[in-house]
C-alpha cells in the first residue's frame, strides 16, 4: 500500500471548507443561542425558550446562508490551511516545537477572519433578529448606511479571537493526537484518537476564546444605523463596567457546546475526506 502524500494547499483548504460547511448544519443553532445571550444577558434556557415561542424553529438557523459563506471562506482557510502551513514552517512532526504549531495555527486563523469579517458581521445581525425583513436587504441597508467599512466593523477583535482560537484549536488538537495515540496506542488518523484530540481542544477553546467572543457579538451586533461602541477597547470597558470582569465569559456552557462538537464534526470530517483521497492527516 502507498504511503498518503500530502494535499496541496487548495486541496486543503477546499476539503477544510466542505468539512466547515457540512459542521455548521448541526452548530448553527447552538451558535445563534449563544449569540442572543451575549447580546440579552439572559440564561441559556430563557434564551432557548423565547427564541422557540417568539420566533418558531426555525430561528434556530437564523443567518445559516451567511454561516456557510463564513465556513466557505474563514474556515477553509484556518482548518484547511494550517497541515500545508504548518509543514512549511517545518513543525509537520509530532516533536516539533509546540510555539509552532500554535503560531501556525494563529497565522491561518488571523488570515481566514479578514477574508470571513463580512460573513461573521451579517451572520451575527441575522441570529440577533436584525435580519428579518431578508438577507437580501440586510446586505443592501448595511452598504447604504456604513459603505463597505461595516461589513468590517468588529475586524481588530475578530482577528484577535481567530488568532487565539485557532492558534488553541490547532495546536492543542496536534499535540493531543500525538499524546492519545502514544498513551492509547492508536494510530494518529484513528476515529477514536481524533474524536477524543479535537474534544479536548474544542474545551481549551472555549477557555481562551470566550472574551474576545463576546467582544466581537457586541460590536458586530451594532444595528447598521447606529454606533454604540467605538472600538474594540471601548467595548471591553463598558462591558466590565457593567457585567464585571466574568461578564466576559457569559455564555461559557453554550460557546463550549458549540466548540466541542463543532470542532470535533469539523475534524472528523476533514479527517476522514483527507483519508478517503489518500492524503495525509493532521
Amino acid at each position: 500500500m502507498s504511503e498518503p502524500v500530502k494535499p496541496t494547499l487548495i486541496q486543503s483548504m477546499a476539503l477544510g471548507g466542505s468539512a466547515a460547511a457540512f459542521a455548521v448544519n448541526f452548530t448553527h443553532p447552538i451558535e445563534t443561542v449563544k449569540t442572543r445571550m451575549q447580546v440579552s444577558g439572559l440564561g441559556v434556557a430563557k434564551t432557548a425558550s423565547d427564541l422557540m415561542s417568539k420566533e418558531g424553529i426555525t430561528a434556530f438557523w437564523k443567518g445559516i446562508p451567511f454561516g456557510y459563506g463564513r465556513e466557505l471562506s474563514y474556515t477553509s482557510v484556518k482548518l484547511g490551511a494550517y497541515a500545508p502551513v504548518r509543514d512549511a514552517m517545518g513543525a509537520g512532526e509530532p516533536d516539533s516545537p509546540i510555539y509552532l504549531k500554535f503560531l501556525a495555527g494563529a497565522l491561518t486563523g488571523g488570515g481566514g477572519s479578514i477574508i470571513g469579517n463580512p460573513f461573521d458581521v451579517l451572520k451575527t445581525l441575522a441570529q440577533t433578529g436584525q435580519g428579518n425583513a431578508s438577507l437580501g436587504s440586510l446586505v443592501t441597508n448595511m452598504y447604504k448606511e456604513q459603505g463597505m467599512k461595516g461589513f468590517y466593523r468588529g475586524v481588530e477583535v475578530n482577528i484577535m479571537r481567530a488568532c487565539i482560537l485557532n492558534a488553541t484549536k490547532m495546536g492543542v488538537y496536534d499535540i493531543a493526537k500525538g499524546k492519545v495515540s502514544e498513551n492509547f496506542g492508536w494510530s494518529r488518523k484513528d476515529p477514536k484518537t481524533v474524536f477524543c484530540s479535537s474534544f479536548v481542544a474544542g474545551f481549551f477553546m472555549t477557555i481562551t476564546v470566550a472574551p474576545a467572543d463576546m467582544i466581537r457579538t457586541k460590536l458586530m451586533s451594532q444595528p447598521t444605523d447606529k454606533k454604540i461602541y467605538d472600538g474594540f477597547v471601548d467595548c471591553a470597558i463598558k462591558t466590565v463596567k457593567e457585567g464585571g470582569v466574568l461578564s466576559l465569559w457569559r455564555g461559557f456552557v453554550p460557546i463550549w457546546a458549540r466548540f466541542a462538537p463543532q470542532a470535533t464534526l469539523q475534524l472528523l470530517t476533514i479527517e476522514a475526506m483527507y483519508n478517503a483521497l489518500g492524503f495525509k492527516g493532521i
